[in-house]
């Protein structure tokens, strides 16, 4: 084991400075960007270096982050089956997700990306805009450097799971068969065989199977494209040689740099202990009503919705706070595991969501536009809580009983607006500077961030210790989504290639020809994938496929999007799969039970789909604030 650690040992110190520069340059992006809106809105000062720049900085901070990210296992993975798997089962699965996947897909994406680049530098390629950065090849060649860092990372991974197991004749059966699977895709191959299914249905098949077995999300879209490239005469690994292209477009997108900087501020916001006291100070508030409690950790997830937009984040928080305090209160298991898991899933649809920024890239639309829309359908949902919570507690007072306190109620009051005034100073603050059209959604995430400080500073939480995780995180987190995004378009290159585009949208314009059955047809395959995948690879692999066929029926393209972002948030507390029942579960431990939680949730999700229910019926709600 030692001799296999010595071997990965410099590749992984190579992959911890990679994210530490990362994790630096988060921070210089902030400042960066937040420096840049307040000269140009103030003091009308703007710079096309300065901007270019801004995104250059984006690009090298996911792009470096893709190796960190690999070292800490952080390409998310459906881990249905997978937690369940022994550790030599665990250990060859990576092996093969780096051999099988990782490595042939890095290298002829480095193949194709250093012709793009070599091409640039041959022509002195400079920016279309006056006053813009030149040698342009640089930050094209960041695409080389990136995935040859995957490659060494994925070997050390190799090399590490490879040490770890216990009965290696596990692993080499295992690449047997595949050699042998290999073998007769060959032979297929080789005498032109004809596909018994169409290939889209095999190509979704294929990546549904690798993802169900536990292999990396990103690496499956990735490596299943490369592998129909390969076996499809009419295809060829030409199909993929616009993959750097279309990445090196991803990485000028000024939209997508929102995201780093809000889970940035997010990830400040959660180690601030702000939830700590607006949970504390709004429970004592509301807490001598009946189910005041449950009533005050909805709205504290209102609030950390608007502030973090972390759902894994705003769960576990608030299971750690506020579930053994209900316990405590003779709460029912069932109303407390559900109010938390359902409040703590708003951040998939209150303002600033990273859902709402990643559906406006994918389907083209203002990010400030689909801020707008989501208003009024979370505080819908918001209220329909609410209503239940105060209706369960008068028809079973037991489940939510009152609490009795001898504080005098001033005192509580003056607490609760004392803890609350801050971060909604914050959120509006950078909803309204989106909203009013004055700065676009990374200049106000960049404001938010230094908002984000100054209240933990406030709080006398801060320290660069917690801004050194928070970079750290949010490295990780950004590598993680815009490596699915760059799989995703690979596997949508195929999969428009084999024709699915065309097949997608002959079956609902030709053979359905009704949009009310395209769009149930869309939710509830929505819903359905939520139970496994997470929103990101549903964001960047299905919804392009849907949005065509959306503007053939004349749908409203921002309201399906608020339809999309609502459903996916059902899909967050769907038993049993629901990443936000592994969240609750995974803190609370032993204070409350599996079946507690799934039968707490289960309210919840009805009114999720009512409230979803109320906007496919009335539309025009999502316009309120325009009007």
């Amino acid at each position: 084991m030692t001799e296999h650690f010595n071997l990965s040992y410099p590749l992984d110190r190579l992959s911890k400075y990679s994210g530490l520069l990362a994790a630096l340059l988060v921070v210089l992006l902030s400042l960066l960007v937040a420096y840049d809106a307040v000269m140009r809105y103030l003091f009308s000062a703007g710079s096309i270096a300065l901007q270019e720049v801004e995104w250059h900085l984006f690009d090298i901070i996911f792009l470096l982050g893709l190796t960190y990210a690999l070292k800490h296992d952080k390409h998310v993975r459906v881990d249905i089956f997978f937690e369940r798997y022994s550790s030599d089962t665990k250990a060859a699965v990576q092996i093969l997700s780096q051999l099988l996947l990782v490595i042939p897909f890095s290298l002829l994406f480095i193949y194709d990306a250093y012709d793009m680049t070599y091409q640039s530098y041959l022509q002195q390629e400079v920016s279309s805009d006056p006053g813009g950065l030149t040698h342009r090849w640089l930050i094209k060649g960041m695409l080389v450097v990136a995935f040859a860092l995957l490659v060494m990372q994925a070997l050390s991974e190799i090399i590490k799971a490879y040490g770890r197991l216990q009965h290696k004749r596990v692993l080499w059966r295992i690449l047997g068969v595949v050699a042998v699977l290999g073998m007769l895709v060959y032979a297929a191959w080789y005498h032109t065989m004809a596909y018994w299914i169409d290939p889209v249905i095999l190509l979704f098949a294929l990546a549904l199977f690798l993802l169900m077995i536990g292999f990396q999300v990103a690496f499956v879209f990735a490596g299943t494209a490369l592998f129909f490239a390969l076996i499809t005469d009419e295809l060829g690994l030409h199909v993929l040689e616009m993959l750097p292209h279309r990445t090196y477009g991803i990485m000028g997108n000024v939209t997508l740099m929102a995201v780093p900087l809000f889970i940035f501020m997010g990830l400040i916001l959660e180690r601030s202990r702000m939830a700590e006291g607006l949970l504390i100070s709004m429970g004592k508030l509301f807490g001598r009503v009946r189910g005041g409690l449950a009533i005050s950790v909805v709205l504290v997830g209102a609030i950390l919705a608007a502030s973090t937009g972390i759902v894994g984040a705003s769960v576990v928080m608030m299971s750690l706070i506020a579930l053994p305090l209900m316990l405590k209160h003779n709460y029912s298991p069932e109303l407390a595991s559900g109010s938390i898991a359902a409040s703590g899933t708003l951040g998939q649809l209150i303002p600033p969501s990273v859902v709402l920024i990643i559906l406006g890239d994918q389907m083209h639309l203002s990010v400030g536009d689909l801020f707008k829309a989501a208003v009024v359908p979370g505080l819908i949902l918001i209220g329909l809580y609410i209503l239940y919570i105060l209706i369960l507690s008068l028809l079973k007072k037991e489940a939510a009983p009152a609490i009795v306190s001898e504080e005098p109620y001033h005192e509580v009051l003056y607490a609760a607006i004392k803890e609350i005034i801050p971060p909604l100073l914050l959120i509006g603050v950078v909803l309204g500077s989106i909203f009013a059209g004055i700065a676009s959604p990374s200049e106000s995430a960049a404001i938010g961030v230094l908002g984000a400080v100054l209240l933990a500073i406030g709080k006398k939480s801060f320290s660069l210790e917690m801004l050194r995780y928070a970079a750290i995180e949010t490295v990780k987190l950004t590598a993680m989504i815009f490596m699915i995004l760059i799989g995703a378009t690979a596997f949508s290159l195929v999969f428009n290639e084999l024709g699915g585009g065309e097949m997608a949208m002959a079956f609902f314009t030709g053979d359905l020809g009704d949009r009310w059955m395209f769009i149930l047809i869309a939710m509830v395959v929505i819903f359905v994938l939520g139970f496994f995948i997470d929103f990101i690879e549903i964001a960047f692999v299905v919804v392009p496929i849907l949005v065509p066929i959306v503007a053939s029926f004349g749908i409203d393209p921002v309201w399906f999007a608020i339809l999309i972002a609502m459903n996916l948030q059902a899909s967050f507390l769907t038993p049993p799969f629901g990443f936000a029942l592994f969240y609750l579960k995974g803190s609370a431990g032993d204070k409350i039970g599996t079946g507690a939680i799934y039968k707490g949730v289960i309210p919840f999700i009805l009114l999720q789909l009512t409230a979803l229910v109320i906007i496919v019926l009335f539309p025009d709600l999502i316009y309120i604030l325009e009007k």
